[in-house]
Formats: structure tokens, sequence, C-alpha cells
């Protein structure tokens, strides 16, 4: 292991750009679950656990239409965790890195938390797959996005139902839901991820070939959104693959792959890069 995370410091030495790619494992040594398994669920909601509601069950956008109070209870409550986690000490690793390089870094996450902007990496740099939870939409007529930040939602603890008032359009007076993209959701107004999108493409044409390291924390198989774009860069050549995740580390040819939770490998990383 102590020679792959000195091949990971040389990338990072001689990179011009960093991406970042982050799947829920890069959340949890911050204290946030990861929802791997109806286990992993159910732990973070036992309530959900004595109906027999799975992650994909909960994060379907027909319960904003059925039982707006049972969904706003879901999302209410991690809009809150998300709001009072401090992004652990890797995010400044990965800051520090990307301070060194001409391009800087950019952000692919599958994540909706907002912790790469809470830990300081700029707005236009992150692109949120899946949307975010701190950006809501209308369910009503009103096609505007529109910040989360006006809003709370109190949930019950024994039930994870919002209590009321839940949250609703100020133009016209709509129920609200989050702009994230949900299971079976045709609904999602993807229109702020498509100028991420933009802003994204553009930047990777700005980078020179074979200068881009590829940093990829915590994406797993079961949502292979974040895998397969990292796999995407650095087959196209722009750059080499560094792949973190404790259960799935295996790498294409060319890569690395480090069977280590996020801060424990960024840290190996950071210590190889300080040997020289």
């Amino acid at each position: 292991m102590s020679q792959e995370l000195r091949r990971a410091a040389d990338v990072l030495r001689s990179a011009e750009a960093l991406i970042i790619g982050a799947g829920a494992g890069m959340g949890v040594d911050s204290g946030l679950p990861d929802f791997r398994g109806t286990e992993g669920f159910w732990r973070a909601y036992p309530a959900y656990a004595k109906l027999g509601l799975d992650f994909a069950s909960m994060a379907n956008p027909q319960w904003f239409q059925k039982d707006p109070e049972f969904a706003w209870g879901f999302y209410g409550h991690r809009l809150g965790l998300y709001r009072a986690t401090t992004p652990h000490p890797g995010f400044t690793l990965l800051r520090t890195w990307a301070s060194r390089m001409r391009h800087g870094a950019f952000v692919f996450t599958s994540n909706v938390d907002g912790q790469f902007q809470k830990a300081g990496f700029p707005e236009e740099r992150v692109l949120e797959v899946h949307g975010s939870i701190h950006h809501v939409q209308c369910l009503g007529s009103c096609p505007e996005l529109s910040s989360a930040a006006p809003y709370s939602v109190e949930v019950d603890p024994e039930t994870f139902r919002a209590r009321p008032p839940l949250p609703t359009c100020p133009r016209c007076g709509s129920l609200l839901r989050p702009n994230i993209l949900m299971f079976g959701d045709w609904a999602w107004d993807a229109s702020r991820t498509e100028v991420q999108e933009q802003r994204l493409t553009e930047w990777l044409q700005g980078v020179k070939p074979g200068s881009l390291a590829v940093v990829e924390c915590g994406a797993g198989t079961a949502i292979p959104s974040v895998r397969h774009f990292c796999e995407r860069v650095a087959a196209a050549g722009k750059g080499t693959l560094i792949r973190i995740n404790v259960r799935e580390p295996q790498v294409p040819s060319g890569g690395i792959g480090l069977p280590l939770r996020a801060l424990e490998a960024l840290r190996g990383i950071a210590e190889a890069l300080e040997r020289g």
C-alpha cells in the first residue's frame, strides 16, 4: 500500500489540474451515513425500517404528491443534517493540492449535500450531477430554481414526518421540493446541473493531455455515475485515475486503487508528498 500511496503522490506532484470525483463514501468520515445497503439505511432511519422502506423507496418524487409531510420528513432531516455537518480534513488536503496546480480543481460529485462548497471549493468549480438539497424547485408553474436557505423543516424524531408548515413557493404558493434527481424522477429540473456541466467541459478543454490527476473518493458501483466519469476522463488521455474505495478499489489498467476510507487515503497521500 505504501508503494501505491507514493505512486499517487507522484501523480499529484506533477499534475497541473485536479479532478475530484466524490460519492457517498466521501462524507462518511464527516459522520454522514452512506446509505449502503438496506441495513445501513435502516440504521440511519429506523422509522423506515418499521415500514420496510429502503432508500430507493424513499428517494421517490411520488411522496411529494401522495404525502408531502412524509416526503419532507426524509429530505428535511437530511437538509438539517448536512447544514450541521463539518467537512472532514480531507477536503482541506484536496484544496491545498489544487492550490499548487496551474488550473486548480474541479469537483464532480453525486452527493447532494453541498459539503464541497462548505469546505471552501468555489461554486463555479463544482458539478453536482444529481442536484443539490440546498436548492428547491416549485411543484407548481414557477420555473425558476431558488435557494433552500430561507427554509427549515421541523421533523418528528420518532416518525420522521415533517411538521407543517412545509416549504412553499413565495410566488405561487405551491409546494416546493428539493432540486435533487430522485428515482423515477421525470420532473427534476436539470438546468442548474447543465450549467455546471458546461463549466466543466470548458475547464477540461484548457487542460493539456497527461497533466490531470483524477482523485475519486468513495464512489461505488451501485450508482456508478462518478466512477464512469472518472474512468472516461482518465481513458481520454487527460491523466491518471486514483480510486479511493474501501470496498471497490478496482481500477482500469494504469490506474491506482487504494482500498481505504477517504480521509485515511488522503492523509496517506499527504504524508507521501511530504516525504518527497
